[in-house]
C-alpha cells in the first residue's frame, strides 16, 4: 500500500535511506551518503505532506518517494519540454536494497504518474545520477526524455541528469 509518510515513520524511513546510500557506495554508485538525505530534510518532506511510502505486510516500508509541486531554484536553467507552471517533481525515490529488482520502484511510478495526473499536472520532473546506469535506463523506458543535467557539489563532482515526462498532450 502506498500512503503518505508521518511523523512515526521517520526512524524507519532514515534506516532505509541509510541502507541504500551503503549499497549504492558498494556498487561505486556515489550518489547518496550518511549526510544525503539528511533527518531534517526527511522530516521536513513529511511535515509538507510529500513524502509518500510503500508499505507492505507487518507495517515495514520498503521504498520512499517525495512529490512535490515545487521547483528547486537548480532546475532554472533547465530547457524543460513544458512550462514551468503545473509540474510535479520527484525527489527520494528509493526501494530498500532486499526489494531492488521485485518492481517496487516501478509501483511507485505508476502510482506517482497517476497522482500528477489527478492533480492535472502538466508533467513529471526529476534527476538522477549520471552514474547510476540502472536509474538512468529505468526512467528512460518509462518514456522520460533527458533535457540538461545539474550539479549538486556538496553530494558529488559528477552531474545528475535532469528529465521530464509530459502527463498532458
Amino acid at each position: 500500500m502506498i500512503r503518505k509518510a508521518n511523523l512515526e515513520d521517520l526512524n524507519e524511513i532514515k534506516k532505509l535511506t541509510e541502507a541504500c546510500a551503503e549499497a549504492l557506495q558498494q556498487q561505486n554508485i556515489h550518489q547518496w551518503n550518511e549526510h544525503y538525505p539528511s533527518r531534517e530534510k526527511l522530516q521536513n518532506d513529511i511535515q509538507r505532506e510529500e513524502l509518500f511510502v510503500y508499505e507492505i505486510e507487518e507495517d515495514r516500508i520498503i521504498a520512499i518517494m517525495v512529490l512535490t509541486p515545487k521547483m528547486d531554484a537548480v532546475y532554472e536553467n533547465i530547457q524543460w519540454l513544458t512550462e514551468t507552471d503545473k509540474n510535479l517533481y520527484i525527489h527520494r525515490l528509493a526501494t530498500h536494497p532486499k526489494f531492488w529488482g521485485k518492481g517496487y520502484a516501478r509501483k511507485m511510478m505508476d502510482f506517482a504518474e497517476e497522482f500528477a495526473k489527478n492533480q492535472n499536472s502538466t508533467s513529471i520532473r526529476l534527476d538522477t545520477f549520471s552514474k547510476n546506469i540502472r536509474n538512468l535506463k529505468f526512467y528512460e523506458n518509462r518514456g522520460y526524455e533527458r533535457l540538461g543535467d545539474v550539479y549538486f557539489p556538496h553530494k558529488n563532482e559528477y552531474p545528475f541528469h535532469c528529465y521530464e515526462k509530459k502527463m498532458i498532450e
